[in-house]
């Protein structure tokens, strides 16, 4: 019997990270010590108070039936979140929750997108943002970030004809891979922009809480009439070290809220409520914890960054995110044989940048993982393997 599999199946390979993972295993079968940079899984635990919300809610029989909705506790929290983090009013209908932003960006194509339909994603970007929209059927078109353009889309320079059928784009910043944060100008140029083209905006704003050098991460829904044409992923993944819970929150527009509900009313029962009452404590709580947490992310990428660039390899310094964007060392070319080598002499694992587009290649992503003494070992190895050329 021949089993058929659908076509878009063909467009899917084995995920990078389950690639790595296996040359991991294989490495310490071998019995060397792995520096796992590269995947971006919090070491960090939730805190106290939020381990605890989760527990005492667990207790409870009556909150094992389906949830259904959102309890109006974490709409409230949510509010209370942007209204003190960002300065952003919400109203309830401007609020959902999803099963983390990865989740939330696979479907939303699905409730605005109609086969053709155009969605904008950027290159080098995260997987999910061209995945999402294919699922739906759109035409997944990449615009480019370079260096030359500080990693920002150019946008006066996209062409007409495609932007009149190009239905959403997505945008991120802090942005994974590539570690650059936008300006308060870009913004306040690309909402304009896309309203006067009708040109829906998904904004994943999943690191504003992870930026570095006095930066401060912000909401898109700051912007005036930003609330017209956008929608804002707002995650606890990262922020708050919730990542297992699955829990994030779609902001802004009231009718692509609305409409997005609709959809996902047909395919799931909500989120469970221990769930909801973690989320709650981690939104109402201090942000000291958040910024400690920064804090520490920011030495692991100054002892990666300006370790490397000790030992002779020119890593730029990551503006935000958990991550580190590094052109791969002279003379490499190819990405993926870079890190395959890297990970065999030295033990350090990391992401080969073709895994997030085509202007990827010749780029590696590194995860800010591990405590600062283990990245300084890390680095140490790397110097130690006669890679890196000076």
């Amino acid at each position: 019997m021949s089993i058929q599999f659908a076509d878009r199946m063909k467009e899917y390979e084995a995920g990078i990270f389950q690639v790595l993972n296996e040359k991991k295993d294989t490495a310490e079968k071998q019995g060397k010590k792995i520096y796992n940079l590269s995947v971006g899984t919090p070491d960090f635990p939730p805190a106290e108070h939020v381990m605890n919300a989760v527990i005492e809610a667990s207790k409870r029989p009556e909150n094992y039936k389906y949830a259904l909705i959102d309890i109006p506790e974490l709409i409230a929290a949510v509010q209370q979140r942007y209204k003190k983090r960002y300065e952003v009013d919400l109203e309830a209908d401007e609020i959902m929750s999803v099963y983390g932003s990865q989740e939330g960006i696979a479907h939303i194509c699905l409730s605005l997108c109609n086969p053709g339909d155009v969605v904008l994603v950027p290159n080098p970007g995260y997987p999910i943002f061209g995945i999402g929209p294919s699922l739906a059927g759109a035409e997944v078109v990449t615009y480019d970030l370079t260096e030359r353009n500080r990693y920002l889309p150019d946008l006066d320079g996209m062409d007409e004809d495609l932007l009149a059928r190009t239905k959403c784009m997505i945008v991120s910043y802090p942005l994974n891979p590539v570690c650059k944060a936008a300006p308060d100008e870009f913004y306040e140029r690309l909402i304009p922009w896309a309203i006067r083209h009708n040109i829906v905006i998904i904004h994943d704003n999943a690191y504003s809480d992870i930026i570095y050098d006095g930066r401060i991460g912000k909401s898109v829904l700051r912007i005036q009439d930003a609330k017209k044409i956008a929608v804002e992923f707002y995650s606890l993944s990262k922020s708050f070290n919730y990542t297992g819970a699955r829990v994030s929150f779609l902001t802004g527009n009231k009718d692509i809220i609305a409409n997005f509900k609709r959809l996902r009313s047909q395919i799931d029962y909500g989120t469970y409520l221990p769930v909801q009452y973690g989320a709650i404590a981690a939104l109402t709580g201090s942000d000291r914890m958040v910024k400690d947490q920064c804090a520490e992310y920011e030495k692991r990428r100054d002892a990666l960054c300006g370790g490397l660039r000790e030992i002779g390899w020119p890593v730029e310094d990551s503006e935000g995110t958990m991550f580190a964007w590094a052109k791969i060392p002279e003379p490499y070319t190819d990405d993926v044989e870079f890190v395959m080598e890297l990970v065999e002499k030295t033990g350090v694992l990391c992401t080969p940048g073709s895994s997030f587009g085509t202007l990827g290649k010749g780029y590696v992503r590194f995860a800010l993982t591990m405590p600062v003494e283990s990245i300084r070992e890390a680095v140490e190895a790397i110097a130690g393997s006669g890679m890196i050329r000076c």
